[in-house]
């Protein structure tokens, strides 16, 4: 006769390892799902290719190049920026790679805190300088009276003229062959200008004996460059065309 004893401890055996199994087993597999979804970065993020960044950060070498890297490789202080590779091109800029679906009853990772956003990599050029735009110098300067001028348009054209004071006046027109004084204008301030036709306007500056006065005339131009719409004093007396 089988002793009750011995079978019930050979069960109980049989059933632990069974058990201990399934516990050695089932930590590999949430790990091994985790690992599959999640996504891989791409190196080129999409704040490469964004104000501010567009303009100050020089891109890593295999990553398409943004405003500032066209810039200074145009300029030769940068390597021609080189093609993408295969896998940035599958990704896209900024992209990553879509996360393996995980399986049925699978534990996801856990989520990024917001506070974690990425860090842009430190430029691929040591020492690489954004070049700075020298500053424009003045067309000419006048004396001030009290911070304030007087301008005086003289309309040369046979077209008429729309000005505007701006913050200071609403859009008037100055007639062909004609002119207008403007009084006591604050500075610092801007005034602009356009030929109703459509044409261009060749301005030309005159200071006065008098302190705070300045005499601006309007000429036509065939030439674009040469062409002006904007006129602007500075605290100092310093005038600007554009």
């Amino acid at each position: 006769m089988i002793n009750n004893s011995a079978i019930f401890r050979k069960s109980a055996e049989f059933l632990g390892a069974i058990c201990g199994g399934v516990l050695i087993t089932l930590p590999a597999i949430p790990q091994a799902l985790a690992q599959q979804s999640t996504p891989r970065v791409n190196p080129c993020p999409s704040i490469f290719y964004e104000e501010p960044h567009n303009s100050r950060v020089v891109v890593p070498q295999g990553c398409p190049p943004n405003a500032l890297t066209q810039r200074l490789a145009a300029q030769g202080l940068l390597p021609v920026p080189a093609t993408p590779s295969p896998e940035q091109a599958r990704l896209g800029v900024g992209g990553e790679e879509p996360p393996v679906p995980p399986q049925p009853g699978a534990v996801p990772p856990a989520p990024v805190p917001p506070t974690q956003g990425q860090v842009p990599p430190v430029p691929s050029q040591p020492g690489a300088t954004v070049p700075v735009e020298p500053p424009q110098t003045p067309n000419t300067t006048i004396a001030l009276t009290n911070s304030r001028v007087d301008i005086k348009l003289v309309n040369d054209t046979a077209a008429d003229v729309t000005y505007q004071v701006i913050g200071d006046t609403a859009p008037r027109l100055l007639r062909g062959k004609s002119s207008v004084t403007l009084q006591r204008i604050i500075v610092p301030l801007t005034v602009t200008f356009q030929r109703n036709d459509g044409g261009q306007l060749a301005v030309t500056p005159q200071t006065s004996s008098q302190p705070g006065t300045l005499e601006v005339t309007f000429n036509e131009t065939p030439d674009a460059a040469q062409g002006r719409s904007t006129l602007r004093i500075e605290q100092n007396g310093s005038v600007f065309f554009n």
